[in-house]
């Protein structure tokens, strides 16, 4: 149960980083719209593949 705790944190966080990335690269040089759209879209990718990883590491454990 720790693990998940673990996990679960450096999930979100990585999330949290992925989108500070993207405004760090756009910020400024698109529309705050345009910024607020693609930082969604990485987030949900990156959400999408990690609960693909997850859903792996699950399968492959049984």
């Amino acid at each position: 149960m720790k693990e998940l705790l673990v996990y679960g944190i450096s999930g979100a966080a990585s999330l949290f980083i992925f989108g500070y990335c993207v405004h760090i690269f756009v910020g400024g040089m698109v529309s705050e719209e345009t910024e607020t759209m693609l930082i969604a879209a990485v987030v949900i990718i990156s959400a999408i593949t990690m609960g693909y990883f997850i859903w792996d590491a699950i399968r492959r454990s049984r």
